[in-house]
């Protein structure tokens, strides 16, 4: 018996042993994430799956021995719903390096298992009984890193579910120990309710009158039309997605503008059942550097780097990766949705449109001032300039400019021949507009969603399913005859052409144009269009009488025919 007692002890400490040491070697390679560069594919690979490969024999470890563990180690299930958060966190931040929306859904179903299973439930009582609040801490964490997945995969009733809860953690946690960190947490819950709230623009009610949420990723039913004989020879391969409107709403470093960008680069995750829900705890339920299955042979989503207010250095050296990156027949596009920075041209009559006109106020850090001898104007370091991109343009470039002075870029020139457009904002929108900007830009809300700024120009802030439909399929009725039209014009750009045998590029260019016929049309945006560069066909694409007349079918559908002047009266 002694004998047995003596093996069974030293399994137990072998047991525990090899824990901490699988748990401690997660930590370091968790930790050393931070030190991998956010840009370029390659270089943090390998370092992702050797983490992946540590969590998962961990779990599982912690999985088969849970008994030994619990009388041995002590383990506490809070320590357990830290295991399962750092998963999803990793798998989060694959989806980011990745852009693979199906990554969304396996963080997803980690952190829901943590919330079903109750893992931090004892985490406020254990933080009271060691006077410290670091489980709390953890336990908040956790609550805003899931609500950020959510709003990602558009699960609207989680988010506010999980939204109360933060709110009741954050009122328990701030009475019970009245910490440093107290305002901080209220701002979090401010922003997020704020985002919430900002990016409700349409309420879409079911025939019960519920409000439904709708997705505004690429799928089946939004794929936009193409005609035979178009030119597909580029695909859009890498995005930068630039956010630094000062006055707009945030929340995890992702603007509104950000938010909906992201989403329109990315096609529908596809909903799995992920192995997990049926297991007793979560645990990896699919290798990260392995491709689903099923999803073989289709292109993945474009590759992007989401920049908040991103200093110029941090800006060229994600330009210049991206622009390294591209592959034969890749093409990239950059959005800037960011305040205008005046340049000195207008007053000085200057020739210099790549510098002197000004450009985008990319940061708001201040550098230190520089002593000269003598006086000179020294530009805003962290301002974009056009001639800043020129650079870029050696390699097939699509620019989308949101900004109260994207016209600085309507003269970007073609200087090495390979596909370049330019999509740009109207530099000003009517007054009752530029107050609600906190909410989001209209011209990028048009890009997101055509219908959703459609209805907010003309104050329709509620439609049933049915009617909602009917508005969807009459859009789409308009970009079949855009299609055809962009087909058989004589006068188009070529780099119109070369862009649009991409899905995600299409759908933008066909978004546009639609948002250039709608604002012409509009009543209260005379002079408020949007341009692009090169100019679009003013008689094939602004002036038709077919696309306008598409216009006014979808205002009398949603009984705002009155908003809109008759084709006669434009000028």
């Amino acid at each position: 018996m002694t004998d047995l007692k003596v093996d069974r002890d030293e399994h137990e400490r072998k047991v525990v042993n090899e824990f901490c040491h699988l748990l401690e070697k997660s930590k370091q390679l968790f930790n050393g994430l931070r030190d991998l560069p956010q840009y370029g594919h390659r270089q943090w690979q390998s370092y992702f799956g050797r983490t992946f490969d540590v969590y998962t024999k961990l779990w599982k470890f912690q999985q088969q021995n849970r008994q030994i563990l619990d009388l041995k180690y002590g383990l506490k299930r809070w320590q357990i719903g830290e295991m399962a958060s750092k998963i999803g966190q990793l798998y989060y931040h694959y989806y980011l390096r990745t852009s693979e929306t199906n990554y969304l859904n396996e963080a997803f179903s980690f952190y829901s298992a943590i919330k079903a299973r109750a893992y931090y439930s004892k985490a406020t009582r254990e933080d009271s009984i060691s006077g410290r609040p670091d489980l709390m801490v953890k336990k908040l964490r956790y609550y805003a890193r899931f609500i950020v997945v959510c709003l990602l995969l558009k699960k609207m009733k989680m988010v506010r579910e999980l939204v109360r809860e933060l709110t009741r953690q954050i009122e328990d946690y701030t009475a019970t120990y009245e910490p440093d960190d107290q305002l901080e947490w209220s701002l979090v819950l401010e922003e997020i309710k704020g985002f919430i709230e900002a990016d409700n623009v349409v309420k879409v009610l079911d025939v019960e009158l519920n409000a439904i949420v709708l997705s505004h990723r690429l799928g089946p039913l939004n794929m936009a039309p193409i005609e035979k004989g178009m030119p597909s020879f580029l695909s859009l391969q890498e995005i930068l997605i630039i956010g630094n409107c000062s006055e707009q709403i945030k929340f995890s470093e992702l603007t509104l503008d950000m938010y909906r960008m992201l989403q329109t680069f990315e096609r529908e995750p596809q909903e799995e059942v992920s192995p997990l829900m049926t297991d007793t705890s979560p645990a990896p339920s699919r290798p990260p550097l392995e491709p689903a299955e099923g999803r073989l042979g289709k292109r993945d989503n474009p590759h992007k780097y989401l920049l908040y207010k991103p200093s110029f250095s941090q800006l060229f050296v994600f330009l210049a990766s991206g622009f390294k990156e591209l592959p034969p027949g890749g093409a990239m596009c950059v959005y800037l949705s960011a305040d205008g920075a005046a340049g000195p041209g207008a007053s000085l009559r200057s020739t210099d449109t790549a510098y002197d006109y000004g450009g985008l106020c990319c940061s708001t850090k201040k550098e230190p001032e520089h002593i000269n001898k003598k006086p000179v104007t020294v530009k805003d370091m962290h301002c974009l300039h056009p001639g800043d991109l020129y650079p870029y343009s050696r390699k097939p470039l699509f620019l989308i400019v949101d900004s109260d002075n994207s016209s600085t870029f309507q003269h970007m020139p073609n200087l090495f021949g390979f596909p370049l457009v330019v999509l740009m904002s109207s530099v000003q929108v009517p007054l009752n507009f530029q107050e609600q900007r906190h909410r989001g830009n209209l011209f990028t809300l048009f890009l997101y969603s055509p219908l959703t700024a459609f209805c907010y120009i003309c104050d329709v802030v509620e439609s049933h399913l049915e009617r909602w439909q009917q508005a969807e399929a009459l859009i789409q009725k308009m970009f079949v005859d855009i299609s055809q039209l962009i087909a058989r014009s004589k006068n188009i750009d070529s780099s119109y052409r070369q862009f649009y045998g991409d899905d995600f590029l299409r759908l933008i260019i066909l978004r546009f144009i639609f948002c250039s016929n709608v604002l012409r049309l509009h009543k209260n945006f005379k002079g408020c269009h949007p341009a692009s560069q090169p100019p679009l066909p003013r008689n094939d694409f602004l002036d038709n009488s077919t696309l306008h007349k598409h216009v006014y079918d979808l205002a009398t559908l949603l009984n705002v025919r009155a908003r809109f002047h008759d084709a006669s009266m434009l000028d």
